[in-house]
């Protein structure tokens, strides 16, 4: 006969399955109502007007307009491998110091070779979204600096690699005004949030439910079977 105790264990175990699914669902839409305060941030952001790059950032600023007026240092380019709507190519970052003396990070735009047109001469204001750095690498690929190898837009690395010394923490994605013929792209950010915790939290829940049914349903059928073992014992 099953003891009242291993009953009990395997209850008090049901039990704690329950509430780790209903925990699960519940974080589920925290998590919602944060990914949709963000996707409102950002779309405030890229609505507001430009405003003056920042000496620093964080991730409050990511993804807001900024303009940033100075001089592109040519012969200077790095490329990091990019994948956008005009399929596979290469992102043309070029450094820019700004009237204040500071080093900036700007991302030209899209190429589909490893090389691009110098950046204008002379005193220039680009426009476009502050992007935080990308440190690392890309998906199972790292930067590989010394080959001058890149797949992710590591500010703090590029600007070791080439020399730039103290270099604002940020680059910046230039809008499709810094477009010119045969030169890079601007414009191709692409600014995607995916947002399944509805989906999450419904799936969570929906186990959860299912839970209390299979355990209302082992209890009763428990139930039952420790009253049979106990009239045949009589």
């Amino acid at each position: 006969m099953r003891s009242s105790g291993a009953r009990a264990a395997i209850a008090a175990a049901w039990v704690v399955v329950i509430v780790v699914l209903l925990a699960l669902g519940g974080w589920q839409v925290q998590r919602l109502a944060w990914k949709r305060g963000l996707i409102a941030q950002v779309d405030a952001r890229l609505a507001a007007k430009p405003v003056p790059a920042p000496v620093t950032a964080s991730l409050k600023d990511a993804y807001r307009r900024v303009t940033a007026t100075g001089v592109f240092e040519r012969a200077r380019d790095s490329f990091v491998q990019a994948s956008t709507v005009r399929g596979p190519g290469w992102w043309v970052i070029t450094p820019l110091r700004t009237t204040d003396g500071r080093v900036i990070l700007i991302n030209r735009g899209y190429i589909p070779g490893r090389s691009a047109p110098p950046p204008a001469s002379g005193p220039i204001s680009v426009t476009g979204l502050l992007r935080l750095t990308e440190p690392g690498g890309g998906f199972l690929r790292s930067n590989d600096p010394a080959a001058d190898r890149w797949y992710s837009r590591d500010v703090a690395a590029i600007a070791a690699r080439r020399g730039l010394g103290a270099t604002a923490p940020y680059f910046i994605d230039a809008d499709a005004t810094a477009t010119t013929k045969n030169g890079p792209v601007g414009g191709l950010t692409v600014i995607r949030f995916p947002n399944n915790h509805l989906a999450y939290a419904v799936t969570w829940f929906i186990l959860a439910i299912m839970a209390v049914g299979g355990f209302f349903t082992w209890n009763r059928a428990s139930r039952r079977s420790a009253d049979a073992e106990t009239d045949a014992d009589e």
